[in-house]
């Protein structure tokens, strides 16, 4: 059995509870610029590119592309200090996992700009051996792209490491890379309640993930 040498994250709905803002923000572009009021369960039909890809994909105007994309930053940024904390339970794992010198990456559909602010806003940006965002990648996730650009930086195998995430596109880009593959759902909102395809396995609590860490590398 393969010690554990590095962890690879999702972001939305893995590391942050994001997923309220960004629907919040989405759904004031597309009432402004398409005058559409999108649920969440909507919104998360067009996850998989970048923001600034879901929004060029989804206005029919093409001239407002720009304005919209700067003002979905607006009040993502904006309004980021009222909807989004630090979790202290994730805050716990990633010092502990720092602590113990395994290497950590976050592997996301979002754009640059978009994950920069997030962990600017969350004082997380020290954290994490490289971070690869949807604009980075040629084929987001399901693709399983990005998890082998990770490995490949950090000098290991696919054997070597586990990917965490909440929805189904992880746990597919996971099995397609053939790593081990852990189901997050310790978040109130996660963008698949049910997966599709089963992770390897499941934690309800990120206390859960460094206690079978450790397990694992004993």
């Amino acid at each position: 059995m393969n010690t554990i040498q590095a962890v690879l994250f999702d972001f939305d709905g893995t590391l942050a509870d994001t997923l309220p803002l960004s629907f919040k923000a989405f759904r004031a572009v597309f009432l402004k610029y398409e005058g559409q009021r999108l649920t969440d369960a909507e919104i998360v039909q067009t996850f998989g590119p970048t923001e600034e890809e879901i929004i060029a994909n989804h206005l029919s105007n093409l001239a407002h592309i720009d304005e919209a994309v700067e003002y979905y930053y607006e009040v993502f940024e904006q309004d980021f200090q009222e909807h989004v904390q630090v979790s202290e339970a994730v805050q716990d794992l990633i010092v502990k996992l720092s602590d113990l010198r395994i290497p950590m990456v976050i592997i996301t559909g979002k754009s640059r700009r978009c994950l920069d602010i997030c962990l600017r806003n969350l004082m997380l940006d020290g954290y994490f051996a490289t971070t690869i965002t949807g604009d980075e990648v040629e084929r987001s996730k399901p693709d399983p792209e990005g998890i082998f650009k990770a490995v490949q930086l950090l000098g290991l195998r696919t054997s070597d490491v586990v990917f965490v995430g909440d929805s189904d596109a992880d746990i597919a880009a996971g099995k397609a890379a053939q790593v081990l593959t852990i189901g997050a759902h310790w978040f109130d909102t996660v963008q698949n309640a049910q997966f599709a395809v089963e992770p390897d396995y499941m934690f309800t609590r990120p206390d859960q993930l460094i206690t079978w860490v450790m397990a694992r590398n004993h």
